[in-house]
């Protein structure tokens, strides 16, 4: 790869990680062809964009990017893949559901919203994350109840009244 390449390369990764939210970068060393489709075929499943890196470009891309990504780079060993979503816990649950079988693909870290995850042991309580859809509609369910306890209890007096 020419230095040319290596810096558009760097840009592309800097543009994805400026226009990204929420990113998980997992460990990918010793999938097999299969495996690896396979994962490709769950993130694409999900709406999830799996992306293999180098990891030197990638850790160029956040040093020149404006945001912080505190230790994420000192992560970057081994074979490395950045998962893309836009729902925070979207990846956790696929890299999960995949370490049913195996230990691969282990978490290495993940960027969500300004927050930063360093490791593996972060796995399960970045699954246990909820969307912004399931947050609104506990939202809205708790809004929900106290309404419609009043609108019974109103029922209930015009029922009386009768």
């Amino acid at each position: 790869m020419t230095r040319e390449q290596k810096a558009v390369a760097i840009e592309e990764l800097k543009a994805k990680l400026a226009d990204a939210n929420i990113f998980y970068i997992a460990d990918i060393s010793g999938l097999n062809a299969e495996v690896t489709s396979n994962l490709r075929r769950a993130c694409n499943k999900a709406g999830i964009k799996i992306e293999v890196v180098k990891n030197t470009l990638l850790a160029k891309a956040m040093e020149a990017s404006d945001r912080n990504y505190e230790e994420l780079p000192s992560t970057l060993k081994g074979n490395s893949a950045v998962l893309f979503a836009d729902v925070a816990n979207g990846p956790a649950k696929i890299i999960k559901d995949f370490r049913k079988k195996s230990d691969i693909p282990a978490l290495k870290g993940a960027y969500i919203n300004e927050e930063i995850y360093i490791g593996d042991n972060n796995l399960d309580a970045l699954v246990a994350i909820k969307s912004k859809e399931e947050v609104i509609g506990e939202i809205i369910g708790l809004l929900q109840s106290p309404a419609q306890r009043v609108i019974s209890a109103l029922k209930n007096q015009f029922k009386d009244e009768e």
